[in-house]
């Protein structure tokens, strides 16, 4: 009995790291487009600004936001979706872009993925999920796999549901292309 408890919990969660899209984890209560993104203020690690502690939404301010949750640090798919961001962000740092991903995971948990990974932005620890639900990215015990894009005026232009790790960056940075000529 325990095997197979395992394997469905095995299937469900692999089916939300790496499946397509669903409308199934899309909420009528969404974050909406033109809309001011919820606030925050998390604790977090960047190993390019070790000595900060904590961030908010405030401080992205002025300058475009990719904001994203991801279930956990170290599982395949968050590593793959983690690595495509890091392997784009000089592009997106090149059009004044900051990516901040969002997990439950612990700041040290996070301190050691970024090491591990390699990765030079911000991840945030959304400990009590309460960040993870003001944007409709939870799915308890986890976020949920959604992108968010934040304009420099803080109003949410673009959003991804269910996002599928593999090229996620790709097709992020094509719409942040897209948007900026919208917002210039």
């Amino acid at each position: 009995m325990i095997r197979r408890q395992f394997i469905k919990s095995f299937v469900l969660f692999s089916t939300i790291l790496i499946g397509k899209p669903s409308r199934l984890f899309a909420s009528i209560n969404s974050v909406s487009l033109g809309q001011k993104a919820p606030v925050f203020l998390l604790n977090g690690f960047n190993k390019n600004n070790p000595n900060k502690k904590e961030w908010s939404l405030d401080d992205f301010l002025g300058e475009w936001l990719i904001l994203y949750f991801y279930p956990k640090d170290f599982s395949s798919g968050c590593t793959l979706e983690a690595k495509g961001f890091q392997d784009s962000l000089s592009k997106f740092k090149k059009l004044t872009t900051s990516i901040v991903g969002i997990s439950a995971d612990s700041k040290e948990e996070h301190e050691s993925f970024c090491s591990s990974a390699k990765l030079g932005y911000t991840l945030l620890s959304d400990t009590t999920a309460e960040i993870s639900k003001s944007y409709d990215s939870w799915l308890d015990p986890y976020s949920k796999r959604n992108t968010f894009m934040i304009n420099p005026k803080g109003i949410v232009v673009y959003k991804w549901i269910g996002v599928r790790p593999i090229g996620h960056s790709q097709e992020v940075l094509d719409e942040l292309i897209k948007q900026q000529r919208i917002y210039a």
